[in-house]
């Protein structure tokens, strides 16, 4: 089965109300829409946007008002993905759950229905300028074009959480980020290499470009690629697809789902079934040297 996947790169610059956030939002989904892919990614905390026409000048305050704004961001989302017939992967939003502020991507399907993954692990920009509050789920999505999950920017550095959505089932990996500069971009990207070789599956991944007047979000570095196990079935590199670095773009590829079954059990390794559970069961020996 091959299924398309468009990551939009996305351009964080100035706007003055929601209508400059809607028709921006309505532009990308055109130009990925045209191409007729199955999945469209948007990056992390893209909605941040919003704060540029907003009172920052006390942040967590700021960030936590841009709650007002989830049932406008998720009807908006909700009807671009029924419309070009897309699942959609709407960046992530800081969204407000029982007095709790948690960094919540939400998945858009071409049904209209609305489903939601948390962010598990947060930075210390998170905890501590935006206090935001850790998610405890994971989740695997089962479309018809492959088992999906999607781990926020810095849940990819994590190995657990990609191998626990990999053993139950997950072709596709998405991950929505934004990252201040090049080091930590590379820390998200060179990560998702890692877990699409240690679990054979593939990885998208995109970020937020551009800039904001905003404390914390005055620059970005970012760049989407669409990343493959590195094995003989699949793209030299392990690189599908990659965009040019801080520009506003959409990156498309095509990938084959049953590549991966076959890689799973006939690969140059198998990493995902090679796993030595039984070892993992067991302490580690620590053995004093003098």
């Amino acid at each position: 089965m091959i299924v398309r996947i468009a990551a939009v790169q996305y351009l964080l610059r100035q706007i003055h109300d929601w209508s400059g956030f809607e028709n921006q939002v309505r532009f990308v989904m055109q130009a990925a829409g045209d191409y007729r892919p199955h999945f469209v990614l948007l990056p992390e905390i893209f909605t941040t946007q919003l704060l540029s026409f907003m009172d920052t000048r006390e942040l967590p305050a700021a960030v936590r008002n841009m709650h007002d704004y989830t049932a406008r961001y998720v009807e908006l989302m909700r009807e671009l993905a029924q419309y070009w017939r897309v699942f959609l992967i709407g960046g992530s939003h800081p969204t407000l759950r029982d007095g709790q502020l948690y960094n919540t991507a939400y998945l858009f399907t071409p049904e209209g229905e609305v489903h939601e993954q948390d962010k598990i692990h947060r930075t210390r920009w998170e905890r501590e300028m935006w206090d935001t509050a850790a998610g405890d789920q994971l989740h695997l999505f089962d479309t018809p074009y492959g088992k999906i999950a999607i781990l926020i920017c810095y849940d990819i550095e994590f190995p657990e959480l990609s191998r626990m959505v990999c053993e139950a089932g997950a072709d596709i990996l998405f991950v929505p980020s934004c990252t201040d500069d090049r080091q930590g971009f590379l820390r998200v990207r060179y990560c998702c290499h890692a877990r699409a070789i240690e679990n054979q599956v593939y990885v998208a991944m995109t970020s937020t470009v551009g800039n904001l007047p905003v404390e914390g979000l005055g620059v970005h570095y970012g760049q989407a690629s669409i990343i493959t196990p590195s094995d003989f079935p699949f793209s030299r590199d392990g690189i599908a697809a990659e965009g040019t670095p801080n520009v506003e773009q959409i990156v498309i590829a095509d990938v084959n789902i049953d590549n991966l079954t076959q890689n799973r059990v006939n690969g140059t390794t198998i990493p995902l079934y090679d796993k030595r559970h039984d070892v993992y069961d067991n302490e580690v020996q620590v053995i004093p040297i003098r």
